[in-house]
């Protein structure tokens, strides 16, 4: 009957922490003031750099601000609620690994999406607040200086499991941040292959 529970409290974080990363924020709220498909327009990510290429730098934070809490609030809730293995961080990091899936390839846009960086980073602020402010910081720094926001975002992403590693959280949350670099670089790759090439767009 334990194991039985156990199963349970997997599949309903795992399900549900997929369903809210799939909500897809930039592609609603493009389509909602605007009324174009924003998977048609730049990079096609639903993320809010593209958001910002519509939109603005306005958007640009608000859509941040809000992929960043839908990556947080699973894991917030698994913590607070969740009682399977939480000991060693099982459900909230289930919950972080779905919902960036979820973000990137939503059930609701036939499995398109952005690219898990902000709510990549909102799973690790819920994880270890202290962890996910110097990633932020890192992100702010990097993007600031370099003027690339894919660049910040793969430095930031690439440091986040030595910074959880140095701040000592737990074994399970440095795999998740390792996890999440290595998926969110490689949703970068076409960034990656800009950059080195010299064609990627800067923040103006």
């Amino acid at each position: 009957m334990e194991y039985i529970e156990v199963l349970k409290q997997i599949i309903f974080v795992i399900i549900v922490s997929y369903l809210i990363g799939s909500i897809p924020t930039g592609y609603i709220v493009v389509k909602l003031f605007t009324g174009q498909d924003i998977r048609t327009i730049g990079s096609g990510s639903t993320g809010a750099t593209n958001v910002k290429r519509v939109m603005g730098k306005k958007w640009f934070f608000t859509v941040m601000i809000l992929d960043a809490l839908k990556g947080a609030l699973p894991v917030i809730l698994s913590i607070l609620f969740g009682s399977v293995l939480n000991n060693i961080g099982l459900l909230p990091v289930l919950a972080a690994i779905f919902v960036i899936l979820g973000h990137s390839k939503s059930i609701f846009l036939k499995f398109t999406g952005g690219k898990s960086v902000a709510s990549g980073v909102g799973t690790l602020l819920a994880l270890d607040w202290q962890a996910g402010l110097i990633i932020v910081l890192t992100w702010a720094i990097i993007t600031w200086i370099s003027r690339y926001v894919s660049l910040g975002s793969i430095v930031a992403m690439a440091l986040a499991p030595l910074i959880m590693w140095f701040l000592n959280a737990p074994a399970a949350y440095i795999v998740y941040a390792l996890i999440a670099a290595i998926y969110v670089i490689y949703l970068h790759r076409e960034n990656i292959k800009r950059l080195i090439e010299g064609n990627e767009n800067k923040v103006r």
